[in-house]
């Protein structure tokens, strides 16, 4: 995930929430674009008063030129139009070359390769130790669709993403990896195409706490305090100025190139998240569909970065004590 763009009026309040609320750093575009930088990259998130309220659309980069070729070339034998937009819109992405399309239920989706680097180290408006993103890309998404199938047929089949993990009826998700974060995209059966979420991850704990505490001051908590028992993370969820909301997180388990898909048997958290399935805005399941079982009471290890942790002493302190005295 390249970049994700967002259309807006309030440019002001979504200028406002992306350096207090997410620690992001502004660049400078002028006029009526506002653009944010999480990492190395000249800008991840970008909020545009000349498009509509709330349309969003999202930038996957590809490998190289070749790669790009290849994917609009696979998208048009399936009777998909594809646009190469301008140079001009490329260069408003700070990227090489960018292509255009939409999936089966009407969202705007953009390929491109090329993305351009800055010449200065990441700082952030508000003081963290910086996202998880590079390599990995800004985080992942959570979107609602009306004919899961389609959408899954498009994502995996067409674009080329991984099914992770999934989860039939009453609860019909598939939660898809592009590299090696655990997931980058996630579909989720709705009434309607929506976006529910946005995750970015930090990679301080304490930075996700802070946050918390941050959104807290501004009645902006929609989802408590949690930890998902499929991708590890510890996250919360806040409201943002527009339809759909950011989580921070940290912690994510990552995924290799022999992983294979798993089907869950549910998606509750370890512990918290009080609020999660509330915010998806559904009807309940009906009264005769099968009950989704409480996750794993198992505990899964922490996900830590070498580096980032210090180790604690051992479990058994007569043993620690006697190791000690020799």
């Amino acid at each position: 995930m390249g970049y994700f763009w967002i259309g807006t009026r309030r440019l002001e309040d979504w200028t406002d929430f992306a350096t207090g609320h997410l620690g992001l750093q502004p660049v400078d575009r002028g006029g009526a674009v506002r653009a944010f930088r999480m990492d190395d990259r000249q800008q991840r998130v970008i909020f545009d008063g000349g498009l509509a309220e709330g349309e969003t659309f999202f930038g996957w980069e590809v490998a190289d030129a070749a790669a790009l070729d290849a994917l609009g070339a696979r998208l048009e034998r399936a009777g998909v139009a594809v646009t190469r937009e301008s140079t001009a819109v490329a260069d408003l992405r700070c990227a090489a070359v960018v292509i255009s399309f939409h999936d089966p239920s009407g969202n705007r989706v953009e390929a491109f390769h090329g993305g351009r680097i800055a010449d200065e180290p990441f700082r952030g408006v508000r003081p963290t130790g910086g996202f998880r993103a590079g390599a990995h890309g800004l985080g992942h998404a959570v979107l609602m669709v009306p004919d899961i199938a389609a959408a899954l047929s498009f994502y995996r089949d067409l674009l080329g993403f991984q099914i992770t993990d999934f989860m039939g009826p009453p609860v019909s998700l598939y939660f898809m990896h592009v590299n090696g974060r655990h997931h980058s995209l996630a579909i989720a059966q709705g009434s309607s195409s929506r976006m529910h979420h946005l995750l970015m991850e930090f990679y301080s704990l304490d930075d996700v706490g802070q946050s918390y505490d941050i959104a807290q001051q501004d009645e902006r908590v929609v989802v408590k305090y949690g930890r998902h028992s499929n991708d590890f993370m510890t996250s919360f969820y806040m409201r943002t100025p527009g339809n759909f909301l950011i989580e921070h997180g940290w912690g994510g388990r990552e995924v290799g190139t022999d992983w294979q898909p798993l089907e869950l048997e549910s998606v509750a958290s370890f512990w918290g998240h009080q609020g999660l399935f509330e915010s998806l805005g559904e009807a309940p399941p009906p009264p005769d569909a099968p009950h989704m079982p409480p996750a794993n009471p198992n505990k899964a290890p922490l996900q830590v970065i070498e580096g980032n942790y210090q180790p604690m002493s051992g479990v058994c302190p007569w043993w620690d004590a006697l190791k000690a005295r020799r």
